[in-house]
């Protein structure tokens, strides 16, 4: 299989290219969702917070202990800080953390009755919420359309040719202009499912792929389809099989 060139590609051409992956990617990932464990908005919230510079799994064993500790934002505000810091530990930046949520929960006490604001524009002045969290919040605990630009869903679209923009804000729009509105938050758990599984920054399962054929990256990793399987056991359950084990060369 060779490399598409996309280097005389279409704005047209880019956005049929780009649905008909992530069509592709859909099918492959139709259990795609937000990893984090939540019941409420607030709940979401303050996963997301603690999800920076540690794993969605790393949050989900620490959040049940803490959200039946703290079951509202005021309580959160009025949180002992050693104790709050204790629960948070294994999550890293335990200190940086433990303001984070404290400040968090004394903001929505005091501006919001308490309540998670569904709108973007209000999330946003909260501490420690950025467009990131705030679109995490909205797509999943308020179903509001919203792209979540983290470092797998960045990678992917520009490793993908969708666009060559850097600044998170900036891809959010460019990508969201060529995708219908309604697909946002599934777009982006689908890129964040494939990013984590296949698409990985160091050696991407080229081999494996679905969407190589679409790919002006195809080749940056192991594009053996045996190889390239062997990158995907660590993602499979214990006991699993795996799919690819047996998958004939391109």
């Amino acid at each position: 299989m060779k490399r598409l060139d996309v280097t005389q590609e279409t704005p047209t051409g880019r956005t049929r290219r780009a649905r008909k992956m992530y069509r592709v990617l859909h099918e492959k990932y139709p259990y795609a969702h937000c990893e984090l464990d939540f019941e409420t908005p607030l709940q979401l919230l303050v996963a997301t917070i603690l999800s920076a510079q540690t794993t969605d799994v790393g949050v989900n064993k620490v959040t049940p202990i803490l959200f039946k500790r703290y079951p509202d934002a005021a309580a959160l505000a009025s949180a002992d800080r050693v104790e709050l810091e204790t629960l948070l530990k294994p999550t890293g930046f335990f200190r940086a953390k433990a303001k984070s949520v404290m400040t968090l929960g004394q903001a929505l006490v005091e501006r919001f009755d308490g309540e998670v604001p569904p709108r973007l524009k209000d999330l946003v002045t909260l501490p420690g919420v950025g467009r990131k969290t705030a679109n995490v919040v909205l797509g999943n605990a308020f179903d509001v359309p919203g792209i979540t630009v983290d470092t797998h869903f960045g990678r992917l679209v520009r490793r993908m040719g969708w666009t060559t923009e850097t600044d998170p804000v900036k891809v959010e729009h460019e990508i969201g202009a060529l995708f219908p509105r309604k697909d946002w938050t599934m777009l982006s758990h689908v890129l964040i499912f494939h990013g984590r599984r296949m698409c990985h920054a160091k050696k991407p399962a080229c081999g494996v792929c679905p969407v190589a054929q679409w790919c002006p990256s195809y080749g940056d990793g192991e594009t053996d389809p045996e190889k390239a399987a062997k990158l995907l056991k660590f993602e499979l359950a214990p006991g699993a099989v795996n799919p690819y084990a047996s998958a004939a060369p391109a």
